[in-house]
């Protein structure tokens, strides 16, 4: 191995969404090198704090050069750290360009290299959804929080919807279904592995807590149990700010979902209602400011190719904008705001955010980013049963 590279591997042991994920959630900085025995060129991922910047296959750059790599089956990468000075050619998070990635890739718009293990039978409704949405992965897990080990045996519910519960796990093996019951019969949504997260940040907030969602083991789970007194104790200790805007990340999640639920069972058609609002954020435009919500409503819509997509609807004391510090995949790169008339709002002091952000306990930290990651995935989720009801006869 030489001197700078961190991390060096397989492409079938690994694969570059997985390699992507662990290297973003560790917030890594430097150059990801991929080569496969099919193509004379070696790819080039460049990497700020865990995000991809810029990318080169050959004469190709940018996302098109990315996009092509996530079909590289086999053959081996290796992470250099070394300071990444280059354009920043990429706009999307990590998470917006993996979801992208295998969209495309199953829709057979990246080209696959490299052999591929043959699967027998035909595959599910459920293989089929989750070929879109990878298995949400956290960083190192941080066990300073960790006071008890449980183990799940494969098909066991882990917590139910509607019961209620206060305990937060954090996953140390195996992989875990997120599940919503629904008028049309049991949605799965998303799948976390290793590192991720199982429970709600309304147990911190509140204390009492409903299970908004059934997870299940999907193969035979080890989590570790986290320390509720002490989450709390550090949530306690936050500026009143801070605490309102992670009231409002776990509101706009369990938002994301139900909006996810509603495409699924093939109810409310948004075209008219939004072109009753007012646009605020047009989508992929450039805003630097955050923005709370002190009186009227907001909107969360995402355009695509099929039609405009509801994520999520925002109230009094909602944070919306570019909170720089993390990327939930809405606003404003992949998502646009719309408001009600009544709309009024002030900004929030982002610097100070950012800072208190930064010191949390590394255990708090993940807790908050994985949130994240499950929105920018659950969004998609909503996005592709949008798309399928669109496509419907």
């Amino acid at each position: 191995m030489k001197k700078n590279t961190a991390f060096s591997g397989n492409l079938s042991f690994l694969s570059l969404a997985d390699v992507l994920q662990l290297l973003g959630s560790n917030g890594s900085t430097g150059l990801l090198r991929l080569k496969t025995p099919q193509r004379s060129e070696v790819g080039s991922i460049y990497l700020a704090r865990g995000n991809p910047v810029d990318a080169s296959l050959g004469r190709v750059r940018g996302l098109e050069a990315l996009f092509a790599m996530f079909g590289w089956i086999n053959g081996e990468f290796e992470f250099r750290l070394e300071d990444v000075t280059c354009e920043n050619v990429i706009q999307k998070s990590r998470m917006e360009v993996i979801l992208t990635a295998l969209k495309m890739l199953d829709d057979g718009e990246i080209e696959t290299v490299g052999m591929a293990e043959e699967q027998d039978g035909e595959a599910s409704l459920d293989d089929e959804h989750f070929a879109v949405v990878p298995v949400i992965k956290g960083p190192l897990i941080d066990y300073w929080y960790i006071v008890d080990e449980e183990n799940f045996e494969a098909g066991t519910k882990i917590v139910e919807q509607g019961k209620h519960g206060n305990w937060i796990w954090v996953i140390l093996e195996g992989v875990v279904e997120i599940r919503k019951e629904t008028n049309r019969g049991t949605l799965p949504i998303l799948r976390i592995g290793n590192g991720s997260f199982v429970g709600s940040l309304a147990s911190i907030i509140s204390g009492r807590n409903v299970r908004s969602a059934t997870t299940v083991a999907v193969d035979n789970v080890q989590l570790g149990v986290l320390d509720s007194q002490r989450l709390a104790n550090e949530f306690a200790q936050l500026s009143p700010e801070f605490k309102d805007f992670l009231a409002s990340l776990d509101r706009r999640l369990r938002q994301v979902t139900d909006k996810a639920v509603e495409a699924f069972e093939k109810s409310g058609q948004i075209e008219e209602f939004v072109a009753r609002q007012d646009p605020l954020i047009a989508q992929g435009a450039h805003v630097d400011e955050g923005f709370v919500i002190t009186q009227g409503e907001a909107f969360v819509v995402r355009e695509t190719p099929g039609g405009d997509v509801l994520l999520a609807d925002l109230y009094r004391g909602d944070f919306f904008g570019n909170m720089s510090f993390l990327d939930i995949g809405h606003e404003p790169n992949a998502a646009a705001i719309y408001s009600s008339k009544t709309l009024e709002t002030r900004r929030p002091n982002l610097e100070v955010l950012e800072r208190e952000f930064n010191e949390l306990s590394p255990t708090f930290h993940n807790f908050i980013e994985h949130m994240a990651h499950c929105i920018t995935a659950t969004s998609a989720v909503a996005c592709e049963f949008m798309k399928k009801k669109t496509n419907s006869p």
